[in-house]
């Protein structure tokens, strides 16, 4: 069932929509999940990925991998992680582009604007509880 309006649930308008986004809608898109730790520590679930952020992959060729972000390639919608690279037919090391879905962060390069954003981010979601719990009590 759709809920939204407002919002289409063509396939050929979602695809559009995703490869035809701009920068700053594509770095929405590229988001990660975070560790079981940071989830715990932050109230937050998945974040934006960025350069020097620590990271595992989760699925894929090269799973249960760690390393640091070396690149995030927005138009391709890939990540490159350090030691993660490939041997081309000339003998040239080149980076494998992950995708972000399929990475796990476990380690958080913290700027000014990323703590406001995780702070804003918890907030939302503790907010909306306690306001979930008010109107089910007003229920009886």
């Amino acid at each position: 069932m759709k809920y939204s309006t407002a919002v289409s649930s063509s396939r050929r308008k979602s695809r559009k929509a995703h490869f035809g986004a701009h920068s700053e809608a594509r770095r929405i898109l590229m988001s990660s999940n975070l560790s079981k730790e940071l989830q715990a520590r932050h109230g937050v679930r998945s974040m934006p990925i960025r350069k020097d952020d620590e990271v595992v992959i989760t699925r894929g060729m090269y799973k249960t991998r760690e390393g640091k972000v070396t690149a995030v390639y927005r138009k391709k919608f890939v990540v490159h992680v350090e030691r993660i690279t490939r041997e081309k037919a000339n003998g040239a090391t080149v980076p494998v582009g992950i995708p972000a879905s399929a990475l796990t962060i476990t380690k958080l390069k913290m700027d000014k604007d990323r703590k406001a954003l995780l702070e804003s981010k918890s907030r939302n979601k503790t907010g909306k509880k306690a306001e979930e719990e008010v109107t089910m009590s007003n229920v009886d």
